[in-house]
């Protein structure tokens, strides 16, 4: 058997054949092969069509997500708008400086003015009911009725005082988040300039660096650089960044790049010097609030004599002021300087001001 398979191998007649062979039977699948093979356009068409439906769904689904999403400009509650339309409260309540203020606490938009006049209306009135019912009710006072009333009248007042509370605080609030990120925001400001970006490109990128410190003054430099962008005088952008802020730094930034652009002077130089006097006067606010006393008097505690300061409570002084009383540490001259060992106190020059 291996011999014969040997001798076709070496066949030439037997090898022509079965190389003529395979090749007609490749030659006749080649061919053959477009016509056995199933149409796959209609199941790719199908498959394409049933995608397709899958994205419009999800699409639909994602666009009424966001319907109920925040908007940018918020549009007055229904009721709102109607209490205010039908009692004219813009002609009674309506105030600008209400607006001003409205703006310097983040509150922008027509929307927040209108819920200011309604609560503005709303609040009193409350007060004044819940003050009746506590005093002609619940607490039923031993007093004559204009007492009463009065006392209903002082809380109807104080329920008109409430929204401006309500304001000034989140002023104060948002005012001292800019105060502490101010100083870093030109720092940062200052090296885009000198890296030679413009003015709008420097308060965009440091409105995005600055958001993690403080989302106010992130959000104003925002505003203040689509101002840039759009309004015919720059110096109205800077003046609204003035306005909406309402603190002294930010004024004297605003300008002093005013002056760079009106004038030519270097904005590196300006902003430089505008970050030092900011640090500068928030240190200073820092040292006056930490030398403000925050203890009241003992009535334990010894009065000071004229021209007497107290020692340092880490080495002598009375036991009440935080130290150990340490006469032993004291120098003869100290003892005979105060005329008292161990009392705390040592004897200044009234006029200067040195130990003597």
């Amino acid at each position: 058997m291996i011999d014969f398979i040997i001798a076709k191998m070496h066949d030439t007649r037997f090898l022509t054949m079965m190389f003529a062979s395979v090749a007609a039977i490749a030659t006749v699948i080649t061919l053959a092969m477009p016509l056995l093979s199933p149409n796959m356009l209609n199941k790719r068409m199908r498959s394409v069509a049933l995608e397709r439906e899958k994205i419009r769904q999800r699409e639909r689904e994602r666009l009424a997500r966001e319907k109920d999403k925040v908007a940018l400009r918020q549009s007055p509650k229904q009721y709102m708008q109607r209490a205010v339309e039908r009692l004219n409260l813009t002609k009674w309540l309506a105030q600008e400086s209400a607006r001003e203020k409205l703006v310097q606490a983040g509150y922008r938009g027509h929307a927040p003015y209108i819920a200011f006049l309604f609560f503005r209306m709303v609040t009193p009135l409350a007060l004044f009911l819940f003050a009746a019912f506590y005093v002609f009710v619940v607490l039923e006072l031993d007093q004559p009725a204009a007492v009463k009333i009065g006392v209903c009248l002082a809380a109807a007042y104080g329920g008109m005082q409430v929204p401006y509370v309500f304001l000034k605080n989140r002023i104060a609030k948002r005012q001292l988040s800019i105060k502490r990120a101010f100083p870093d925001a030109l720092d940062l400001l200052l090296i885009c300039c000198e890296s030679g970006m413009s003015i709008e490109a420097a308060f965009k990128r440091v409105s995005e660096e600055i958001g993690s410190q403080s989302i106010p003054l992130a959000e104003e430099l925002t505003l203040t650089t689509a101002e840039l962008s759009y309004l015919p005088d720059r110096k109205m952008a800077y003046d609204n960044l003035a306005r909406r802020t309402d603190i002294d730094g930010v004024k004297s930034v605003c300008m002093a790049l005013q002056q760079s652009e009106r004038y030519g002077t270097p904005l590196a130089q300006t902003l430089r010097v505008m970050s030092q006097e900011n640090r500068d006067l928030r240190m200073t606010e820092a040292e006056k609030k930490a030398n403000t006393p925050t203890q009241t008097h003992r009535a334990d505690d010894p009065v000071l004599p004229a021209g007497a300061v107290r020692g340092d409570p880490g080495t002598r002084g009375d036991p009440r002021d935080g130290g150990p009383i340490a006469t032993e540490r004291r120098s003869a001259g100290e003892k005979q300087a105060t005329g008292k060992p161990g009392s705390g106190y040592e004897p200044v020059d009234g006029v200067s001001g040195e130990r003597r």
